[in-house]
């Protein structure tokens, strides 16, 4: 059976972003964007036009058990995403603020979806390591055997 990976591409403005691999570019060129910045991106790409509250960003991003300023950690990771893009909070072309319950993708999105298959080798047969060590063996044996007999001459 064949198995099959999938990228998933999304586009925007000039900015294309792979999911799979975790990568930002503009027109064609990496953008530097990893970590929290990224994964509100993928967020917010998923449900673009849509509300992302705060609530879902903090639920996603940092476990119950974790003790930050959370505040001032996502306004940082938004302000980051920004500039990676090129965005501003005042006139926004991608990422907005809604005031006090979180932020929308405004831009539109294409989805691109590329489906690699790999192809089953199941069918082909491996040798297993048992078989290597007796065939080897066998070999030695053999060639030990071959000189023993020689040297007798």
């Amino acid at each position: 059976m064949n198995s099959t990976i999938h990228s998933r591409i999304l586009r925007f403005g000039s900015f294309e972003v792979d999911l799979r691999s975790g990568e930002l570019r503009r027109d064609g060129v990496t953008v530097k964007l990893q970590g929290q910045p990224f994964q509100i991106l993928a967020m917010l790409l998923e449900r673009p036009g849509e509300l992302l509250t705060r609530e879902e960003i903090r639920a996603r991003l940092w476990a119950a058990d974790t003790f930050v300023d959370f505040d001032h950690s996502l306004n940082s990771a938004i302000t980051r995403l920004r500039e990676a893009l090129g965005d501003s909070a005042d006139d926004p072309r991608f990422v907005e603020t809604l005031p006090r319950r979180g932020y929308r993708f405004i831009d539109s999105v294409e989805r691109e979806v590329q489906t690699t298959v790999i192809p089953d080798c199941s069918g082909v047969r491996k040798e297993s390591r048992a078989s290597r060590v007796r065939r080897t063996s066998t070999r030695v044996q053999r060639a030990l055997t071959s000189r023993y007999h020689s040297s007798d001459i």
